[in-house]
């Protein structure tokens, strides 16, 4: 395997009083696909969002390759893609739009309308997503987090709204990420990893079981 991309050591995350993640300990290797399974309130938002960089440890460190991932410099950010648990789209602007947007903002391009095929919505790219169901924002936050072919994707319920036909596009998805790209997924499925073949772990009040 590669090298870690991805090392939390004896991380914990404090809100308040109320420690959501409890001295979590992981290595997941370049390339790896894990599924992190737990019920709500068991940690896996927070880890996420810790390996994102997008909030600091209270303890223990979170790091993406050699450096803390809270400060990670703008090149590796880059190549990190997160799709939290609410889309964080662009309400006003088209599906295709949001994907342009999303394109420059990584100095990179694409076809935004390959990509909203792929994912269901080719025939929606002129819509603004504002009538959108709950399933078609996260086909597009899914389209959103994959178009800049990022080496570190980060999904937090990925699957939430989806119908039978999306819940099989994100399985596509990240089996064609299998080996290619890094990928942690936050799941309530607890199917997702024997489909994938991949491994995962499990949390539970806040430290990994």
């Amino acid at each position: 395997m590669q090298p870690p991309v991805i090392t939390l050591t004896e991380c914990s995350k404090r809100f308040g009083e109320r420690l959501a993640l409890r001295k979590a300990t992981l290595r997941v290797a370049g390339g790896e696909t894990v599924v992190v399974l737990g019920p709500n309130g068991a940690g896996k938002s927070t880890l996420l969002r810790l390996v994102a960089g997008l909030l600091r440890p209270t303890a223990g460190s979170a790091r993406i390759g050699d450096v803390e991932a809270i400060s990670a410099p703008k090149d590796v950010r880059a190549g990190i893609a997160y799709a939290g648990h609410q889309p964080q789209l662009y309400r006003g602007l088209t599906a295709s739009e949001n994907l342009a947007l999303h394109l420059r903002l990584h100095q990179t391009t694409a076809d935004t309308q390959a990509l909203l095929e792929q994912v269901g919505l080719g025939d929606r790219a002129d819509e603004r997503i504002d009538g959108f169901s709950r399933g078609m924002l996260q086909r597009l936050a899914l389209a959103r987090a994959t178009a800049h072919q990022p080496v570190l994707l980060l999904l937090d319920e990925p699957a939430s709204g989806l119908d039978a036909d999306g819940r099989a596009l994100l399985d596509d998805t990240l089996r064609a990420g299998i080996g290619q790209r890094t990928q942690l997924v936050a799941s309530h499925d607890h199917e997702l990893a024997a489909r994938l073949g991949v491994r995962e772990v499990r949390l539970d009040n806040g430290g990994i079981a």
